[in-house]
């Protein structure tokens, strides 16, 4: 591994780029805030797949690309005199200091639910009016739910025992299946989003993280399927063309090969 001398030698390279390719380019002079921002989303997204994945060479590459939109950034901040790369790093020093009491100041913690309390509670006098103000609007639906539940949880807003959520889905669940028997659309997606929203605070109970949960079995599907697509071909038949029973028996030896 780098030491610390190797590794500021390694920002200062790509901070001297970023100013090159700024200078030089006509790609990157013509970037702005607005025009990078899907592009920061599609790279978070990239780095989280390779994560999910535990390619670590992948995660490393994918690490380099966020830190580029993260200097990118910067860099056009620092051309308006708002802000430069050490503002923005002070900024989370700062922040990161002021939010961990426990290790730069007095304050004494039993656990890590002690910590989250008084993080959420800081925010609070930092000027947030809600504790869920940091949950960004543009979040999926899925990540977006257990944010919130994580962060109400945080000011003593929860259950106390997975029981009691479990107990929650299922009554959400009879609640859905009465609406279904009704066939009224908009009260089953009504209740619909209360089974999700229920069984994503059971995750969180479980200690499982639901927006991975439900990637890894896409992937799985996906791998699934695929192989049942190729072993139509094989045969030489279309996937239409399959019996239900020939479908299971590729799709059962699929499985095999996770």
């Amino acid at each position: 591994m780098n030491n610390r001398k190797e590794q500021l030698q390694a920002l200062d390279r790509l901070l001297t780029i970023m100013d090159e390719l700024r200078e030089q380019c006509p790609w990157d002079k013509k970037q702005t805030m607005q025009s990078l921002r899907h592009l920061t989303i599609e790279e978070t997204y990239e780095l989280g797949d390779a994560i999910l994945d535990n390619d670590l060479n992948e995660v490393k590459m994918e690490l380099g690309d966020v830190l580029l939109h993260i200097i990118f950034y910067s860099k056009i901040g620092s051309e308006t005199n708002d802000f430069d790369i050490a503002d923005v790093a002070n900024a989370i020093c700062d922040k990161l200091v002021n939010r961990h009491p426990h290790i730069y100041g007095d304050v004494k913690v039993l656990n890590e639910d002690d910590v989250k309390r008084n993080w959420e509670q800081i925010k609070l006098k930092e000027g947030k009016k809600s504790v869920l103000e940091g949950v960004p609007r543009s979040l999926p639906a899925l990540v977006k739910a257990n944010r919130i539940q994580d962060k109400v949880a945080g000011v003593g807003f929860d259950w106390e025992e997975p029981q009691q959520v479990f107990e929650k889905v299922q009554e959400e669940l009879g609640e859905l299946q009465e609406e279904v028997q009704k066939g009224d659309i908009e009260k089953i997606e009504a209740e619909f989003g209360d089974v999700l929203f229920s069984m994503i605070n059971y995750a969180r109970f479980l200690g499982v993280n639901p927006e991975n949960a439900l990637e890894r079995t896409n992937k799985k599907f996906i791998k699934r399927f695929q192989y049942l697509e190729n072993s139509a071909k094989e045969i030489g038949k279309d996937m239409k063309d399959m019996t239900l029973e020939e479908m299971d028996i590729s799709w059962n030896k699929a499985k095999t090969y996770e």
